[in-house]
């Protein structure tokens, strides 16, 4: 079996030359790496991570510990993990994805993974995942605020999520909506805790009257209501609600489409009746749906980006300066779901 010495002397290059071109964490010129592709492919030469983890004590692998779920991911998931991917292969990372349920992660087979760091996407409260990665010393970056107690100074990615609440908030209230229906994240995770407190923050502000009955939480992701929530939730409310709904912010485009069945089977119509504004969505699905949703593209696939940064940084491997915490901005599109309050 060929092995690196092989390569460069055939290469006429040095070892570190033929590391740095399979690693890529330094560059080399397009005709030396050309060359040392086309040597280690005569040779069948393939690199030895785990001869490399020996003498490097790192594996060069992160793990991207993601919110078990019994379904397929969603855009948003899509985009991300692809952001995170291919950033982490500029930096010669592979990407190890863990979708053990949070509750199965025990510390002995946390304590074994072949990774040199993390990232958590989705905390929630007490998150079991990070208080684990801190007892086992292994760093780790969240997307998102984590609330753990004991845990401070942590590397976060996040979007501004009180400040796209406010926005989308004065957005309703700017076109006459004080009927605003909300179908929020799970109250567990942070990002859900900051939209709520926001929300009602805003609502008071403008001297809004905050009805708890028409806010609402996303079910545990291992419950069979997890999938069909935003539907049980509009029909309950538009039946039983004694002012008629004039808006309704939903979480994501499968709650968003939830509501939307909900709406047409109840005889209403979007943006006729009520105004329908989804916070985290497929934008190519946004718009082919009838009337075209309006949103927020929160940039998920910068969102994977940054957070690999940020984590190759707290490894060492990106050096200089670089904020603990990272804002990726979200971004407003206005499509055809919204419309001023109906008053007649």
């Amino acid at each position: 079996m060929a092995k690196i010495d092989d390569v460069a002397r055939l290469a006429g290059v040095s070892k570190g030359t033929v590391s740095n071109v399979f690693s890529q964490k330094r560059p080399t010129s397009k005709k030396v790496t050309e060359k040392v592709l086309q040597v280690s492919k005569e040779l069948n030469y393939v690199p030895n991570h785990i001869a490399r983890s020996l003498v490097t004590k790192k594996t060069m692998a992160i793990g991207l510990m993601i919110p078990h779920r019994k379904f397929f991911f969603s855009m948003f998931h899509n985009q991300f993990i692809n952001g995170v991917l291919l950033e982490a292969s500029n930096y010669g990372y592979r990407v190890l994805l863990d979708m053990i349920p949070t509750g199965e992660v025990k510390t002995p087979s946390l304590a074994s993974y072949p990774i040199d760091g993390a990232i958590v996407l989705g905390p929630t409260e007490e998150d079991d995942r990070i208080n684990l990665l801190h007892q086992n010393e292994i760093p780790f970056v969240t997307v998102g605020r984590i609330i753990n107690e004991g845990i401070q100074d942590v590397s976060t990615v996040n979007n501004d999520n009180k400040g796209i609440i406010r926005y989308i908030c004065e957005y309703l209230i700017g076109l006459g909506h004080h009927n605003i229906m909300f179908l929020n994240a799970g109250d567990r995770m942070t990002v859900g805790i900051e939209r709520m407190e926001e929300f009602v923050r805003v609502l008071e502000e403008h001297g809004i009257t905050v009805q708890p009955e028409m806010i609402y939480s996303k079910p545990d992701i291992h419950s069979d209501e997890y999938i069909k929530y935003g539907y049980d939730e509009t029909m309950r409310t538009l039946k039983s609600h004694p002012e008629r709904v004039t808006a309704i912010i939903a979480d994501d485009d499968r709650s968003a489409l939830s509501a939307l069945n909900a709406i047409n089977e109840a005889g209403l119509s979007v943006p006729e009746d009520i105004s329908l504004f989804v916070i985290c969505g497929d934008l190519t699905m946004m718009h082919q749906v009838r009337p075209a949703l309006t949103g927020m593209d929160l940039q998920p696939s910068e969102l994977g980006v940054q957070s690999v940064r940020l984590l190759m940084h707290k490894l060492g491997v990106l050096e200089g300066e670089y904020d603990n915490n990272w804002t990726v901005p979200s971004k407003f599109i206005e499509r055809d779901s919204c419309a001023p309050v109906n008053k007649t």
